[in-house]
């Protein structure tokens, strides 16, 4: 057996817990903190493979082996990686109290309903994302990605920190912080984890489902659901379909651009991803606001005419809605299909403005497709009998970029 133990914030290892062990794994302070029998070799784990190789040798001859983790080593640690290298009927995982439930305690918050996001060794704009569109997350800090830069990234949004460091230890210290105040800061080396935390909502209703609230119930809501001006909405069979290629999820961006009411952007939202809708006219951004709070979710507004806003938005899109745009429109679709990462999808009225929009997209290096959606809804008339009333026709075009090819991405 590989025996798997958890040095828990708040309880040391045992001294003995390496008895019987031919091989002892684990970082210096762990490997320093044991009793190691007589004779017994150690491994000091940096690079993960060398280690496993030597693991191996030991398993194959049946010797026995012991590895030193942090925390709960089953929650984003090292039992992952032996299980699929081992199999997980060669462990004997002895978990400790992981740094988030540590973390969460010493505050005195439950995170049953809490997202936690690993930026150890990861992309940091996946837990930016998920900062923002969840009002209680937990980060798991690396090199490169801790509280400054995660305060950096999130910028003034009424979001507070809580940053733990060394959790157990006699140096702990758990403080508040703004993310600007983060930002500003130093942290080293000893920060454990990050809460990010919407102190208005951390409290939310009684769940029998661990994680993040259980995405919506349906979508594509009904235009009465939105506040808009003059039916200027993007209606729900377009809104169907758009979201089905957008593909917003937990950790994406979303640009809802040309937003008028922010019905798709607050879709988005609604599925878990973070958003940020530009709109020009100041009627227009107050409805989005409105819109957004009215179903509970943040919506990052953002004043200002397309393209041009698009060049004071720093993170790069997973995805993004086209709207509006008028006679700018081909230059809109170019701007956004140079930074998605993933999918365009733009929606147009004009039969004229096709073809440009179309080329834009496939400039950009994005496999390109299309319809024209015509529908008609059924109305009532007098006498109990009903018609079918059409809705005027919409060309949907969406581009996405080939699976595994970035360089059309703007840096």
């Amino acid at each position: 057996m590989i025996t798997v133990v958890g040095a828990g914030t708040g309880a040391p290892l045992p001294e003995d817990v390496a008895a019987g062990a031919e091989l002892v794994v684990g970082g210096r302070r762990h490997l320093d903190a044991v009793r190691l029998p007589l004779g017994v070799r150690t491994v000091v784990l940096g690079a993960l493979a060398p280690a496993l190789d030597t693991v191996a040798e030991y398993v194959a001859e049946e010797r026995p082996v012991t590895v030193l983790a942090s925390g709960d080593p089953g929650f984003f640690g090292i039992v992952r990686a032996l299980a699929e290298r081992f199999g997980p009927e060669r462990l004997d995982v002895r978990p400790g109290v992981s740094s988030v439930a540590a973390a969460f305690a010493r505050v005195g918050l439950p995170w049953d309903d809490a997202v936690v996001a690993s930026a150890h060794g990861r992309d940091l704009g996946t837990a930016v994302h998920l900062c923002r569109a969840h009002p209680k997350v937990a980060v798991l800090t690396g090199p490169g990605a801790g509280p400054a830069e995660l305060g950096a990234a999130l910028g003034s949004d009424g979001r507070v920190f809580v940053v733990a460091s060394a959790l157990g230890s006699a140096e702990e210290r758990v403080e508040r912080v703004t993310p600007a105040e983060a930002a500003s800061r130093d942290w080293g080396a000893a920060v454990s984890v990050v809460l990010c935390l919407d102190e208005a909502r951390v409290l939310g209703p009684v769940r029998s489902v661990a994680g993040p609230r259980p995405g919506p119930a349906g979508w594509a809501l009904d235009e009465a659901e939105f506040a808009h001006r003059d039916s200027m909405i993007t209606k729900f069979e377009v809104r169907a379909l758009a979201l089905a290629r957008l593909g917003p999820r937990p950790g994406d961006l979303v640009w809802d651009v040309g937003a008028g009411s922010g019905s798709v952007g607050v879709e988005c939202a609604r599925l878990g991803a973070a958003v940020t809708a530009v709109e020009k006219t100041p009627d227009g951004v107050g409805r989005i606001r409105a819109n957004a709070a009215a179903h509970g979710v943040d919506v990052r507004v953002v004043h200002g005419a397309a393209p041009a806003a698009l060049s004071g938005l720093d993170e790069e899109p997973d995805a993004v809605f086209v709207g509006g745009g008028g006679r700018e429109l081909p230059a809109i679709v170019a701007a956004c299909a140079r930074r998605a990462r993933r999918a365009v999808v733009v929606a147009m009225a004009a039969l004229d403005r096709v073809p440009a929009a179309r080329r834009a997209l496939l400039d950009a290096g994005l496999d390109c497709d299309g319809v024209l959606l015509q529908s008609s809804r059924l109305a009532p008339l007098p006498g109990d009998v009903t018609r079918l009333a059409a809705s005027n026709p919409v060309f949907l075009l969406w581009g996405v970029r080939p699976h595994g090819r970035t360089e059309g991405v703007a840096p």
